[in-house]
């Protein structure tokens, strides 16, 4: 795992040699050498690692992406704060499976370090709303609902977010007891 500043020294490094294999008349070294030096650089902007773990995810391997995920050791000198975000937003999906409270952390320092792509903000303002609802935050949720509505531009999220509604309307409905329910009074009014 290089530290974020490296592989744009190793970069530019390559980049260098690149360019004195094309004073010695080496095109297609040079050529070869700008490509590889364009990994880096890609590599610097997208995590390798990260990378993986979607993939691990994707097929649905829990253990798998954990497994990527825990080789980056220090994130804040690995990662970018765009890469950091994805780092959180992947350890707040799997924590959610077991430990509600440690993946709201996760999704929330997701979403304060930030997302590039709406739909991963809407899932995790959508998660979020979930576990806000679960913890009876009702209006909290509500909101989150709503921001993760307005996010789902492509309407990947529709049919979750459909889900969440009808279930905050079916508990925020009245409790109504039928039959011989309610005060003494009442009960000896009717009878």
């Amino acid at each position: 795992m290089f530290n974020k500043v490296i592989k744009l020294i190793i970069a530019v490094g390559i980049l260098a040699y690149a360019v004195y294999q094309f004073t010695e008349g080496n095109i297609g070294n040079g050529i070869a050498l700008i490509l590889l030096a364009s990994v880096f650089v890609f590599l610097y902007f997208k995590n390798e690692f990260i990378l993986l773990a979607f993939l691990k995810l994707r097929k649905q391997d829990f253990d798998g992406a954990k497994k990527w995920l825990d080789k980056i050791k220090n994130p804040e000198a690995a990662l970018v704060k765009k890469q950091q975000g994805y780092y959180n937003y992947l350890h707040g999906i799997m924590v959610s499976q077991s430990n509600m409270n440690e993946a709201e952390k996760f999704f929330k320092k997701a979403i304060s370090l930030g997302l590039s792509m709406d739909h991963d903000l809407a899932m995790a303002k959508l998660n979020l709303a979930g576990i806000a609802f679960s913890k009876r935050r009702k209006q909290e949720a509500q909101k989150l609902l709503t921001e993760a509505t307005k996010l789902d531009k492509q309407g990947i999220l529709t049919d979750q977010i459909k889900m969440m509604k009808q279930n905050m309307k079916r508990s925020a409905g009245p409790n109504q007891h039928y039959g011989a329910g309610g005060s003494l009074r009442a009960q000896k009014r009717r009878g």
